[in-house]
């Protein structure tokens, strides 16, 4: 059981305080009854809470897919960049934040939740949660160089990267998986094998796949399967 000034605080009502103006108005009805305090109590999941004829409705967790373009900043608040949550208009869900994140001039799949619990287990390093990276590159890539890759490479920490895939696109364009997070990795893995970065896109991470409809900065709810799947900790293929 629930208050009902809170349970319509979480629904996006308006602040604590209009809130309880508007219970006071007669605005907010339980299951067709109106009710006029505001410390109510109602069963969130079986009792029907309607604000001026309009049902309300409260989700714990939120799920979005957005295509992060170039210049925007992974966090939730910057005092010199626009963050991803700015670009998310209309969205009323609190608490939401940036899984992981992708450098400002990276582009591509950005996962965007208020669920940590699942953030928690597609950034632990014991789940290797598979990334790719639509990845461009300097000059080719030699069989030798691929092979390095795909074996592991020192970018200057104490153990060598894991082992990733790497699927050449064309000659300056690869397709590269990781199963970690390091700080800037991709861009410090082919700087390991003397080549360099000149563009990064992310087009999965895990089980999610970035729309080819979504265009720069543009975003959408998961489906339900797509939540499942990665709530199953899954990878492609997988």
């Amino acid at each position: 059981m629930v208050r009902l000034d809170k349970f319509l605080c979480d629904c996006n009502i308006g602040t604590r305080s209009q809130i309880k103006d508007y219970i006071r108005l007669g605005h907010v009805c339980i299951n067709g009854t109106v009710v006029k305090k505001a410390d109510s109590k109602l069963d969130e999941i079986n009792d029907k809470v309607t604000f001026r004829g309009e049902p309300c409705s409260f989700r714990k967790y939120a799920y979005y897919i957005l295509n992060k373009p170039k210049g925007v900043v992974s966090a939730t608040t910057d005092n010199t960049a626009d963050t991803v949550l700015s670009l998310l208009i209309g969205v009323k869900d609190k608490d939401l934040f940036p899984v992981g994140r992708l450098d400002k001039d990276t582009t591509g799949l950005l996962l965007i939740t208020n669920d940590g619990a699942l953030a928690h287990n597609l950034l632990s390093p014991k789940k290797h949660v598979e990334k790719t990276y639509l990845t461009g590159i300097r000059t080719p890539l030699t069989e030798a160089e691929i092979e390095q890759l795909e074996s592991g490479v020192d970018i200057g920490e104490e153990e060598i990267t894991l082992p990733a895939r790497v699927r050449v696109v064309d000659q300056h364009s690869i397709l590269l998986t990781i199963h970690e997070g390091r700080f800037h990795q991709v861009k410090r893995m082919l700087k390991a094998v003397g080549n360099e970065v000149v563009s990064l896109k992310r087009v999965s991470f895990g089980t999610l796949s970035l729309d080819d409809t979504l265009k720069p900065g543009a975003y959408r709810e998961l489906t339900s399967e797509e939540i499942l799947s990665l709530q199953r900790g899954g990878n492609h293929g997988a």
